[in-house]
């Protein structure tokens, strides 16, 4: 993929630790002309030397506030920004408006609204000939009880523009139905409608296909398999694993169709960035979409990928945005080796670790949560006390250490009242 000239200024949204996230090695060749919106606790840890390298540094304590696009605008006008920027998926829709503001190029409304509206996602997709739930708007408890009585129970209720499993609600059987209208969740008057859908719940496999688009196509993906629905990890606060489908499984070549399939059917950015899809394949054997994302995948997607191409998505999906050459530039045959990982989530109580690093091979553990820290469940899908990175010869052994990781946690680790 040959480079392009970066505008001369840029604004970047990142709300992430540069020591985690290092955006000023990432962008080296534009850094001095990047103004950085984050949080205070972003810019922690890295000294006066490393915040010194960007144009500005603006931080707002609020990040989820609407004032975080103001200070966006107004340091994108102070500072005539040529290109905006953003590394989550919080910051898709703001990114789009100020750009549509401000006549810049990048991610327009419409394809930021394809990306995280599921409502539109899905009825856009659909148009296309991608398979996807029977589902509908909910704006009103009547909208609700009607889908119900026209597919049956159960169904799934989810915000038409969350992420990470936030507020999805699965609704198996009438008490389920009548807490969650009691629960106060669903708008009483229209002018609160545009929150919510409601879809059929989908029974199979549950996988994710994770990538690069570029020029309105997948330059690059990887399909693996989750052992559960994120909803219903967070639901039972159970572990939630994924594994990298090795390159001879049927489904690999079948999820990498479908990834580009869903791409063709929305209107892609129009410059390259990582995506993020999930999706079913249940008994008739055709992948059925559940959502996809203009952005990295979260938990240890960025990083198992790494291990397995060599690529870094997030850095990809940043040095595309701000018109950098990326390392990513062709589709191959084969991982580098095969990878997984596995979250564990808090539970209740106090937090007593396993003692010692995980015995099992080809791990590598890393705590979430300080020994001594009281939890109170899990709060969204990916919410983790302790993450494991799991690397083997084959997926299957992957599967397997991933099984043996998870017995001895759940034997090691306490949590205490």
């Amino acid at each position: 993929m040959p480079n392009k000239s970066a505008p001369q200024r840029i604004l970047l949204l990142s709300r992430k630790p540069l020591i985690e996230r290092p955006l000023h090695e990432w962008l080296a060749e534009v850094v001095t002309d990047t103004v950085l919106v984050t949080v205070p606790g972003a810019l922690a840890d890295i000294g006066a030397q490393v915040r010194g390298r960007f144009r500005d540094c603006r931080t707002v304590s609020d990040y989820q506030s609407w004032s975080t696009e103001w200070t966006a605008e107004c340091a994108a006008r102070e500072h005539r920004i040529g290109l905006v920027a953003s590394s989550s998926e919080d910051d898709v829709l703001r990114s789009a408006r100020l750009r549509d503001r401000l006549g810049l190029p990048g991610q327009t409304l419409e394809s930021a609204r394809a990306y995280r509206d599921k409502l539109i996602m899905k009825d856009t997709a659909a148009r296309a000939g991608v398979e996807v739930p029977r589902l509908r708007a909910i704006d009103r408890p009547t909208d609700l009880i009607e889908f119900t009585e026209e597919v049956g129970l159960p169904v799934v209720v989810k915000p038409r523009r969350g992420s990470a499993s936030i507020g999805v609600r699965i609704l198996r059987d009438g008490p389920d139905v009548t807490a969650f209208l009691k629960s106060g969740e669903l708008p009483a008057a229209p002018q609160c409608s545009g929150r919510w859908i409601a879809e059929e719940y989908i029974d199979g496999d549950f996988f994710h296909v994770d990538g690069v688009i570029a020029d309105a196509a997948v330059a690059h993906c990887w399909p693996s398999q989750y052992n559960s629905g994120n909803a219903e990890a967070a639901q039972t606060a159970s572990e939630l694993s994924s594994v990298l489908l090795a390159p001879d499984d049927p489904r690999t070549v079948l999820l990498q169709r479908f990834a580009a399939d869903v791409h063709r059917a929305l209107p892609t950015p129009s410059f390259p960035t990582s995506f993020h899809l999930e999706a079913w394949i249940p008994a008739h054997g055709r992948p059925v979409l559940c959502e996809v994302a203009s952005r990295t995948g979260g938990a240890f997607i960025a990083r198992t990928y790494r291990e397995a191409f060599g690529v870094h998505l997030s850095r990809e999906n940043l040095r595309g945005q701000c018109g950098l050459g990326l390392e990513l530039t062709h589709q191959p045959a084969t991982p580098r080796r095969a990878v997984g990982w596995v979250l564990f989530p808090p539970g209740r109580g106090r937090f007593e670790p396993a003692p010692g690093a995980c015995p099992v091979a080809g791990t590598e553990l890393e705590l979430h949560m300080s020994a001594g820290t009281f939890a109170h469940g899990p709060e969204y899908a990916a919410h983790s006390a302790a993450a494991v990175a799991v690397r083997a010869d084959t997926a299957e052994q992957v599967r397997d250490r991933i099984r043996e990781t998870t017995r001895w946690w759940a034997e090691e680790t306490r949590w205490l009242n």
